[in-house]
Protein backbone atom coordinates (compact mmCIF):
# COMPACT_ATOMS: atom_id res chain seq x y z
CA UNK A 1 0.00 0.00 0.00
CA UNK A 2 1.38 3.64 -0.86
CA UNK A 3 -0.08 6.54 0.99
CA UNK A 4 1.03 9.95 0.68
CA UNK A 5 0.62 11.71 3.86
CA UNK A 6 -0.04 15.64 3.00
CA UNK A 7 0.11 17.97 6.56
CA UNK A 8 0.98 21.44 7.33
CA UNK A 9 3.16 20.34 9.81
CA UNK A 10 5.42 17.69 11.29
CA UNK A 11 7.74 17.17 13.93
CA UNK A 12 10.54 18.22 14.54
CA UNK A 13 10.71 20.74 11.38
CA UNK A 14 7.53 22.59 12.12
CA UNK A 15 5.13 22.49 15.26
CA UNK A 16 2.45 24.72 15.99
CA UNK A 17 0.01 22.11 17.87
CA UNK A 18 -0.82 18.42 17.83
CA UNK A 19 -0.70 18.07 14.13
CA UNK A 20 2.73 17.71 14.01
CA UNK A 21 3.21 15.41 16.22
CA UNK A 22 0.42 13.01 14.73
CA UNK A 23 2.51 13.81 11.23
CA UNK A 24 5.59 12.72 13.00
CA UNK A 25 4.73 9.49 14.53
CA UNK A 26 1.74 7.99 12.58
CA UNK A 27 3.53 7.43 9.48
CA UNK A 28 6.14 6.32 11.32
CA UNK A 29 4.09 3.21 12.96
CA UNK A 30 2.63 2.67 9.34
CA UNK A 31 6.09 2.16 7.82
CA UNK A 32 6.80 -0.52 10.69
CA UNK A 33 3.07 -1.68 9.64
CA UNK A 34 5.05 -2.22 5.89
CA UNK A 35 2.76 0.77 4.64
CA UNK A 36 5.14 2.77 2.03
CA UNK A 37 3.92 6.14 3.37
CA UNK A 38 5.49 9.28 2.83
CA UNK A 39 4.99 12.88 3.96
CA UNK A 40 4.09 16.07 1.81
CA UNK A 41 5.39 18.86 3.80
CA UNK A 42 5.58 23.30 2.61
CA UNK A 43 9.59 23.88 2.79
CA UNK A 44 9.56 26.81 5.29
CA UNK A 45 12.41 28.74 5.86
CA UNK A 46 12.64 26.95 9.08
CA UNK A 47 12.36 23.65 7.59
CA UNK A 48 14.69 24.12 4.27
CA UNK A 49 17.58 25.18 6.94
CA UNK A 50 17.56 22.40 8.82
CA UNK A 51 17.03 20.01 5.69
CA UNK A 52 19.53 21.39 3.61
CA UNK A 53 20.46 17.85 2.28
CA UNK A 54 17.30 17.87 0.46
CA UNK A 55 17.41 16.78 -3.25
CA UNK A 56 15.38 17.93 -6.09
CA UNK A 57 12.72 14.91 -7.39
CA UNK A 58 10.80 17.03 -9.69
CA UNK A 59 8.97 20.51 -10.91
CA UNK A 60 5.69 20.85 -11.10
CA UNK A 61 4.22 23.43 -13.15
CA UNK A 62 2.00 26.67 -12.40
CA UNK A 63 -1.82 26.28 -12.61
CA UNK A 64 -3.74 29.24 -12.53
CA UNK A 65 -3.20 31.43 -10.04
CA UNK A 66 -0.78 28.89 -8.14
CA UNK A 67 2.62 29.62 -8.97
CA UNK A 68 5.27 26.50 -9.85
CA UNK A 69 7.34 24.48 -7.01
CA UNK A 70 9.96 22.09 -6.55
CA UNK A 71 9.68 19.09 -5.20
CA UNK A 72 12.53 18.04 -2.87
CA UNK A 73 13.09 14.99 -0.91
CA UNK A 74 14.51 14.30 2.26
CA UNK A 75 14.49 11.50 4.44
CA UNK A 76 13.72 12.53 8.06
CA UNK A 77 15.49 10.63 11.17
CA UNK A 78 12.49 8.59 11.99
CA UNK A 79 13.34 7.36 9.09
CA UNK A 80 10.21 8.40 6.69
CA UNK A 81 10.85 9.79 3.25
CA UNK A 82 9.59 13.90 3.15
CA UNK A 83 8.50 15.62 0.26
CA UNK A 84 9.20 19.30 0.07
CA UNK A 85 6.87 21.28 -0.99
CA UNK A 86 9.52 24.80 -2.13
CA UNK A 87 7.80 27.69 -3.40
CA UNK A 88 9.84 30.59 -1.94
CA UNK A 89 7.50 33.16 -2.83
CA UNK A 90 4.69 31.39 -0.43
CA UNK A 91 7.19 29.76 1.97
CA UNK A 92 10.27 31.36 2.66
CA UNK A 93 9.45 33.91 5.12
CA UNK A 94 9.72 34.65 8.65
CA UNK A 95 6.91 33.97 11.20
CA UNK A 96 5.20 30.62 11.63
CA UNK A 97 3.60 28.69 9.17
CA UNK A 98 0.25 30.18 9.11
CA UNK A 99 0.97 33.78 10.89
CA UNK A 100 3.46 36.54 10.88
CA UNK A 101 5.50 37.31 13.81
CA UNK A 102 2.07 39.44 14.87
CA UNK A 103 0.41 36.83 15.04
CA UNK A 104 -1.88 38.12 11.74
CA UNK A 105 -2.93 35.16 9.61
CA UNK A 106 -0.72 35.37 6.39
CA UNK A 107 -2.77 37.60 3.74
CA UNK A 108 -2.08 34.35 0.86
CA UNK A 109 -2.84 31.83 3.04
CA UNK A 110 -5.54 30.42 0.95
CA UNK A 111 -3.07 30.06 -2.13
CA UNK A 112 -0.05 28.88 0.31
CA UNK A 113 -2.35 25.57 1.37
CA UNK A 114 -4.17 25.91 -1.96
CA UNK A 115 -0.63 24.76 -3.72
CA UNK A 116 -0.13 22.43 -1.51
CA UNK A 117 -3.40 20.54 -1.50
CA UNK A 118 -2.88 20.72 -5.33
CA UNK A 119 0.53 19.18 -5.30
CA UNK A 120 -0.94 16.21 -3.18
CA UNK A 121 -3.50 15.92 -5.84
CA UNK A 122 -1.25 15.84 -8.87
CA UNK A 123 1.13 13.16 -6.89
CA UNK A 124 -2.25 10.82 -7.02
CA UNK A 125 -2.98 11.61 -10.67
CA UNK A 126 -1.30 9.65 -13.99
CA UNK A 127 0.34 12.76 -15.26
CA UNK A 128 2.60 12.85 -11.87
CA UNK A 129 6.12 13.92 -12.66
CA UNK A 130 7.49 11.39 -10.00
CA UNK A 131 7.59 7.05 -10.46
CA UNK A 132 6.07 6.41 -6.97
CA UNK A 133 2.66 6.60 -7.13
CA UNK A 134 0.30 6.79 -3.68
CA UNK A 135 -2.79 4.94 -3.83
CA UNK A 136 -4.20 6.90 -1.17
CA UNK A 137 -3.75 10.73 -0.41
CA UNK A 138 -4.01 10.96 3.35
CA UNK A 139 -5.14 14.82 3.79
CA UNK A 140 -4.83 16.44 7.36
CA UNK A 141 -6.87 19.60 8.43
CA UNK A 142 -8.37 22.51 6.12
CA UNK A 143 -4.90 23.21 4.78
CA UNK A 144 -4.45 20.02 2.67
CA UNK A 145 -8.36 20.12 2.54
CA UNK A 146 -9.19 21.32 -1.66
CA UNK A 147 -6.92 18.08 -2.32
CA UNK A 148 -9.79 15.64 -2.78
CA UNK A 149 -11.57 18.43 -4.73
CA UNK A 150 -8.87 18.92 -7.16
CA UNK A 151 -9.16 14.86 -7.42
CA UNK A 152 -12.54 14.97 -7.96
CA UNK A 153 -12.29 17.53 -10.78
CA UNK A 154 -8.87 15.30 -12.85
CA UNK A 155 -9.70 13.06 -15.23
CA UNK A 156 -6.36 11.28 -14.31
CA UNK A 157 -7.12 10.78 -10.61
CA UNK A 158 -5.63 7.37 -10.05
CA UNK A 159 -5.76 8.09 -6.03
CA UNK A 160 -8.05 7.68 -3.20
CA UNK A 161 -8.41 10.62 -0.69
CA UNK A 162 -8.76 10.47 2.81
CA UNK A 163 -9.35 13.59 5.08
CA UNK A 164 -8.64 13.52 8.70
CA UNK A 165 -9.98 16.49 10.86
CA UNK A 166 -8.06 17.60 13.73
CA UNK A 167 -9.99 20.65 15.16
CA UNK A 168 -13.22 21.06 13.02
CA UNK A 169 -13.26 24.63 14.73
CA UNK A 170 -10.76 25.51 11.99
CA UNK A 171 -12.16 26.03 8.22
CA UNK A 172 -9.86 27.58 6.14
CA UNK A 173 -12.96 29.97 5.28
CA UNK A 174 -11.93 32.40 2.19
CA UNK A 175 -13.39 34.62 -0.49
CA UNK A 176 -15.42 32.73 -3.23
CA UNK A 177 -13.46 35.11 -5.31
CA UNK A 178 -10.25 32.79 -4.95
CA UNK A 179 -11.86 30.13 -6.97
CA UNK A 180 -10.19 31.04 -10.12
CA UNK A 181 -6.68 31.54 -8.31
CA UNK A 182 -7.02 28.19 -7.00
CA UNK A 183 -7.54 26.94 -10.51
CA UNK A 184 -10.74 25.08 -9.42
CA UNK A 185 -13.38 23.99 -11.92
CA UNK A 186 -17.05 26.54 -11.09
CA UNK A 187 -18.98 23.47 -10.15
CA UNK A 188 -17.35 23.09 -7.31
CA UNK A 189 -19.03 26.26 -5.72
CA UNK A 190 -21.61 24.87 -4.84
CA UNK A 191 -24.06 23.71 -1.57
CA UNK A 192 -22.94 20.17 -2.29
CA UNK A 193 -19.04 20.94 -3.11
CA UNK A 194 -17.34 23.93 -1.48
CA UNK A 195 -20.07 26.19 -0.85
CA UNK A 196 -20.32 27.29 3.00
CA UNK A 197 -22.13 29.94 3.48
CA UNK A 198 -21.18 32.58 0.86
CA UNK A 199 -17.61 31.63 1.37
CA UNK A 200 -15.04 28.70 -0.28
CA UNK A 201 -13.94 26.16 2.63
CA UNK A 202 -11.25 24.46 2.04
CA UNK A 203 -12.61 21.94 4.79
CA UNK A 204 -15.80 21.25 3.74
CA UNK A 205 -14.18 20.44 0.27
CA UNK A 206 -12.64 17.61 1.75
CA UNK A 207 -15.91 16.42 3.85
CA UNK A 208 -18.20 16.64 0.13
CA UNK A 209 -15.20 15.22 -2.16
CA UNK A 210 -13.18 12.49 0.45
CA UNK A 211 -13.75 8.85 -0.12
CA UNK A 212 -13.06 8.44 3.87
CA UNK A 213 -13.33 11.07 6.81
CA UNK A 214 -11.55 10.33 9.95
CA UNK A 215 -11.32 12.09 13.09
CA UNK A 216 -8.84 11.51 16.30
CA UNK A 217 -11.45 9.77 18.28
CA UNK A 218 -14.55 7.67 18.45
CA UNK A 219 -16.51 9.93 20.85
CA UNK A 220 -15.23 13.54 18.62
CA UNK A 221 -16.36 11.40 15.75
CA UNK A 222 -20.56 11.39 17.44
CA UNK A 223 -19.80 15.00 18.66
CA UNK A 224 -19.49 16.92 15.38
CA UNK A 225 -22.26 15.09 13.89
CA UNK A 226 -24.51 17.77 16.21
CA UNK A 227 -24.42 21.21 17.40
CA UNK A 228 -22.99 23.14 18.53
CA UNK A 229 -19.56 20.50 18.23
CA UNK A 230 -19.99 20.29 14.29
CA UNK A 231 -19.52 24.25 13.63
CA UNK A 232 -21.87 24.51 10.75
CA UNK A 233 -20.77 21.48 9.46
CA UNK A 234 -22.50 19.04 11.34
CA UNK A 235 -25.92 17.99 8.43
CA UNK A 236 -22.60 17.46 6.22
CA UNK A 237 -21.17 14.77 8.84
CA UNK A 238 -24.10 13.64 9.42
CA UNK A 239 -25.08 12.97 5.77
CA UNK A 240 -22.00 11.62 5.53
CA UNK A 241 -21.75 9.49 8.92
CA UNK A 242 -20.95 5.87 6.59
CA UNK A 243 -17.87 7.53 5.55
CA UNK A 244 -16.64 8.82 8.99
CA UNK A 245 -15.13 7.08 11.82
CA UNK A 246 -13.22 7.80 14.93
CA UNK A 247 -9.71 6.60 15.40
CA UNK A 248 -7.94 7.33 18.71
CA UNK A 249 -4.26 8.93 18.00
CA UNK A 250 -1.58 7.61 20.14
CA UNK A 251 1.38 9.14 22.29
CA UNK A 252 5.54 9.10 21.68
CA UNK A 253 5.68 6.53 24.20
CA UNK A 254 9.95 6.77 23.72
CA UNK A 255 9.33 10.59 24.18
CA UNK A 256 7.41 10.20 27.16
CA UNK A 257 8.33 7.65 29.08
CA UNK A 258 8.88 8.16 33.32
CA UNK A 259 11.20 5.45 33.20
CA UNK A 260 14.06 7.37 30.71
CA UNK A 261 12.86 10.59 30.75
CA UNK A 262 16.03 13.08 30.71
CA UNK A 263 13.82 16.44 31.75
CA UNK A 264 12.37 14.25 35.25
CA UNK A 265 14.22 14.85 38.50
CA UNK A 266 14.22 10.75 38.84
CA UNK A 267 13.24 8.32 37.02
CA UNK A 268 10.78 5.97 37.68
CA UNK A 269 7.93 3.17 36.77
CA UNK A 270 5.11 0.98 37.70
CA UNK A 271 7.14 -1.33 40.52
CA UNK A 272 9.29 2.21 41.93
CA UNK A 273 5.98 4.77 41.96
CA UNK A 274 7.45 6.25 45.52
CA UNK A 275 10.17 7.89 43.15
CA UNK A 276 7.60 9.75 42.07
CA UNK A 277 7.64 12.28 44.90
CA UNK A 278 11.36 13.38 44.06
CA UNK A 279 9.68 14.89 41.30
CA UNK A 280 7.03 16.51 42.93
CA UNK A 281 9.65 17.86 45.57
CA UNK A 282 11.67 18.95 42.29
CA UNK A 283 7.95 20.47 41.11
CA UNK A 284 7.39 22.29 44.25
CA UNK A 285 10.77 23.68 44.73
CA UNK A 286 10.64 25.14 41.15
CA UNK A 287 7.61 26.94 41.60
CA UNK A 288 8.28 27.91 44.75
CA UNK A 289 5.29 26.21 46.88
CA UNK A 290 5.55 24.75 50.70
CA UNK A 291 7.71 21.59 49.96
CA UNK A 292 4.52 18.81 51.46
CA UNK A 293 5.00 15.63 50.39
CA UNK A 294 1.08 14.96 51.56
CA UNK A 295 -0.30 17.55 50.29
CA UNK A 296 -1.95 16.83 46.38
CA UNK A 297 -0.54 18.43 43.81
CA UNK A 298 -2.67 19.30 40.54
CA UNK A 299 -0.49 20.22 37.03
CA UNK A 300 -2.25 21.98 34.07
CA UNK A 301 0.06 22.45 30.97
CA UNK A 302 -2.62 24.03 28.20
CA UNK A 303 -3.52 26.80 25.92
CA UNK A 304 -5.26 29.09 27.85
CA UNK A 305 -8.65 29.71 26.30
CA UNK A 306 -12.34 28.72 26.51
CA UNK A 307 -12.10 25.56 24.60
CA UNK A 308 -9.52 24.20 27.43
CA UNK A 309 -11.40 25.34 30.25
CA UNK A 310 -8.68 27.70 32.13
CA UNK A 311 -11.91 29.72 33.30
CA UNK A 312 -13.45 26.66 35.03
CA UNK A 313 -9.59 26.47 36.28
CA UNK A 314 -9.38 30.15 37.52
CA UNK A 315 -13.30 30.23 38.91
CA UNK A 316 -12.67 26.77 41.36
CA UNK A 317 -9.11 27.61 41.73
CA UNK A 318 -9.54 29.36 46.10
CA UNK A 319 -11.85 26.45 46.50
CA UNK A 320 -9.70 23.83 45.13
CA UNK A 321 -6.71 25.68 47.21
CA UNK A 322 -8.78 25.17 50.43
CA UNK A 323 -9.19 21.32 50.38
CA UNK A 324 -6.22 21.62 50.99
CA UNK A 325 -4.25 21.31 47.55
CA UNK A 326 -1.20 22.83 45.52
CA UNK A 327 -2.01 23.85 41.80
CA UNK A 328 0.81 24.92 39.14
CA UNK A 329 -0.19 25.82 35.86
CA UNK A 330 1.54 26.43 32.57
CA UNK A 331 1.62 28.22 29.62
CA UNK A 332 -0.02 30.66 27.06
CA UNK A 333 -2.95 31.77 25.67
CA UNK A 334 -5.94 35.31 25.89
CA UNK A 335 -3.97 37.68 27.37
CA UNK A 336 -7.18 38.16 30.10
CA UNK A 337 -6.57 34.56 31.24
CA UNK A 338 -2.84 35.09 31.29
CA UNK A 339 -3.47 38.24 34.15
CA UNK A 340 -5.92 35.65 35.66
CA UNK A 341 -3.77 33.04 36.34
CA UNK A 342 -0.86 35.32 37.08
CA UNK A 343 -3.15 36.96 40.29
CA UNK A 344 -3.93 33.18 41.65
CA UNK A 345 -0.30 32.85 42.33
CA UNK A 346 0.30 36.31 43.45
CA UNK A 347 -2.85 35.95 45.55
CA UNK A 348 -1.75 32.33 46.97
CA UNK A 349 1.93 31.94 47.52
CA UNK A 350 3.12 28.81 48.70
CA UNK A 351 0.12 26.38 47.17
CA UNK A 352 -0.27 28.26 43.51
CA UNK A 353 2.38 28.75 40.87
CA UNK A 354 1.90 29.37 37.19
CA UNK A 355 4.27 30.27 33.80
CA UNK A 356 3.16 32.17 31.20
CA UNK A 357 5.13 30.91 28.52
CA UNK A 358 5.47 26.63 27.31
CA UNK A 359 8.47 25.32 28.30
CA UNK A 360 8.92 21.04 26.48
CA UNK A 361 11.32 20.24 29.55
CA UNK A 362 8.69 22.09 32.11
CA UNK A 363 6.23 20.05 30.67
CA UNK A 364 7.97 16.58 31.36
CA UNK A 365 8.44 17.87 35.07
CA UNK A 366 4.81 19.05 35.56
CA UNK A 367 3.43 15.30 34.29
CA UNK A 368 6.14 13.44 36.40
CA UNK A 369 5.26 15.87 39.17
CA UNK A 370 1.88 16.41 39.84
CA UNK A 371 -0.53 14.32 41.80
CA UNK A 372 -3.27 15.10 39.52
CA UNK A 373 -3.60 16.40 36.09
CA UNK A 374 -6.24 19.28 35.08
CA UNK A 375 -8.20 18.77 31.24
CA UNK A 376 -11.52 20.59 32.02
CA UNK A 377 -11.90 20.91 27.93
CA UNK A 378 -14.95 21.99 26.93
CA UNK A 379 -14.21 20.22 23.47
CA UNK A 380 -10.96 17.99 22.79
CA UNK A 381 -10.86 16.08 19.50
CA UNK A 382 -8.49 13.68 21.37
CA UNK A 383 -5.92 15.13 23.60
CA UNK A 384 -2.88 13.94 24.58
CA UNK A 385 -1.87 15.16 27.86
CA UNK A 386 -4.12 12.96 29.87
CA UNK A 387 -2.49 9.90 28.03
CA UNK A 388 1.13 11.15 29.21
CA UNK A 389 -0.25 11.52 32.40
CA UNK A 390 -1.87 7.66 32.51
CA UNK A 391 1.43 6.67 31.38
CA UNK A 392 3.47 8.91 34.45
CA UNK A 393 0.94 7.92 36.75
CA UNK A 394 -0.54 11.15 37.52
CA UNK A 395 -4.23 10.27 37.30
CA UNK A 396 -6.33 13.38 34.96
CA UNK A 397 -9.42 14.74 35.97
CA UNK A 398 -11.07 16.03 32.99
CA UNK A 399 -14.55 16.97 31.26
CA UNK A 400 -16.27 13.92 29.81
CA UNK A 401 -15.82 14.96 26.01
CA UNK A 402 -14.40 13.74 22.34
CA UNK A 403 -11.01 12.03 22.86
CA UNK A 404 -11.08 12.68 26.71
CA UNK A 405 -14.05 10.58 27.21
CA UNK A 406 -12.70 7.48 24.84
CA UNK A 407 -9.19 7.49 27.16
CA UNK A 408 -10.14 7.91 30.78
CA UNK A 409 -12.00 5.89 32.94
CA UNK A 410 -13.78 7.30 35.76
CA UNK A 411 -12.99 6.04 39.18
CA UNK A 412 -16.23 4.51 40.36
CA UNK A 413 -16.61 1.27 42.95
CA UNK A 414 -17.21 -0.96 40.25
CA UNK A 415 -14.39 0.70 37.75
CA UNK A 416 -12.36 0.35 40.57
CA UNK A 417 -13.26 -3.17 41.07
CA UNK A 418 -12.92 -4.77 37.48
CA UNK A 419 -9.24 -2.26 37.32
CA UNK A 420 -10.19 -0.49 34.72
CA UNK A 421 -10.44 3.11 36.73
CA UNK A 422 -7.87 5.57 35.59
CA UNK A 423 -9.07 9.31 36.34
CA UNK A 424 -11.66 11.58 37.23
CA UNK A 425 -14.21 12.58 34.55
CA UNK A 426 -16.90 15.59 34.56
CA UNK A 427 -19.83 16.62 32.25
CA UNK A 428 -20.89 20.42 33.41
CA UNK A 429 -19.14 23.39 32.45
CA UNK A 430 -18.83 25.66 35.59
CA UNK A 431 -16.12 25.90 38.04
CA UNK A 432 -18.21 23.57 40.83
CA UNK A 433 -18.26 20.73 38.61
CA UNK A 434 -14.99 20.29 38.42
CA UNK A 435 -14.90 20.97 41.78
CA UNK A 436 -17.12 18.34 42.64
CA UNK A 437 -14.48 16.11 40.23
CA UNK A 438 -11.26 17.75 42.25
CA UNK A 439 -12.75 16.52 45.61
CA UNK A 440 -12.97 12.94 44.55
CA UNK A 441 -9.78 12.81 43.64
CA UNK A 442 -8.82 13.99 46.89
CA UNK A 443 -10.62 11.54 48.69
CA UNK A 444 -8.73 8.93 46.43
CA UNK A 445 -5.84 10.02 47.03
CA UNK A 446 -5.53 9.83 50.50
CA UNK A 447 -6.76 6.29 50.57
CA UNK A 448 -3.72 5.15 49.23
CA UNK A 449 -4.47 1.70 48.20
CA UNK A 450 -7.45 3.05 45.69
CA UNK A 451 -4.38 5.26 44.57
CA UNK A 452 -1.80 3.42 43.95
CA UNK A 453 -4.41 1.10 42.01
CA UNK A 454 -5.40 4.03 39.75
CA UNK A 455 -1.87 4.84 39.03
CA UNK A 456 -1.03 1.11 37.85
CA UNK A 457 -3.92 1.13 35.82
CA UNK A 458 -3.10 4.25 34.35
CA UNK A 459 0.38 3.15 33.37
CA UNK A 460 -0.55 -0.48 32.08
CA UNK A 461 -2.67 1.25 29.20
CA UNK A 462 -1.48 0.53 25.45
CA UNK A 463 -1.23 4.30 24.22
CA UNK A 464 1.17 3.32 21.56
CA UNK A 465 0.18 3.90 18.12
CA UNK A 466 0.50 0.73 16.89
CA UNK A 467 -3.19 0.03 16.90
CA UNK A 468 -4.19 3.49 15.13
CA UNK A 469 -1.95 2.75 12.36
CA UNK A 470 -4.08 -0.56 12.23
CA UNK A 471 -7.16 1.11 11.53
CA UNK A 472 -5.62 3.11 9.16
CA UNK A 473 -3.98 0.66 7.28
CA UNK A 474 -7.47 -1.34 7.40
CA UNK A 475 -9.10 1.75 6.14
CA UNK A 476 -6.09 2.47 3.54
CA UNK A 477 -6.61 -0.99 2.08
CA UNK A 478 -11.14 -0.73 1.62
CA UNK A 479 -10.80 2.67 0.14
CA UNK A 480 -7.96 2.20 -2.29
CA UNK A 481 -9.40 -0.76 -4.55
CA UNK A 482 -12.28 0.69 -5.58
CA UNK A 483 -10.90 4.17 -6.75
CA UNK A 484 -7.80 2.61 -8.72
CA UNK A 485 -8.25 2.79 -12.68
CA UNK A 486 -6.27 1.40 -14.99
Amino acid sequence: MRVLFATSEAAPLVKTGGLADVSSALPAALRERGVDVRILLPAYRGVRDALAQARERCVLPSLAGLPAARLLEVRTQNGVPTYLLDCPALYDREGGPYQDGSGVDWFDNAQRFGLLSRAAAALGCAGSPLKWRPQVIHCNDWQTGLAPAYLHSALDARAASLITIHNIAFQGIFDPSLLTILGLAPATYSVSGLEFYGSISFLKAALSYADAITTVSPTYAREIQSEPLGFGLQGLLAHRAAALSGILNGIDTDAWDPARDPHIAEHYGPDTLDRKRTNKRSLQEYFGLEPDPDVPLLGMVSRFTDQKGIDLVIEAAPRILRLPAQIVLVGTGAPEFEDDVRKIAARFPGRAGALVGFDEALAHRVEAGADMFLMPSRFEPCGMNQMYSQRYGTPPVVRETGGLADSVVDCTPDTLAAGTATGFTFTGTSGLALLDAVERAVVAYRDPPTWRALQANGMARDFTWRASAARYAELYSRIAPSLLRA
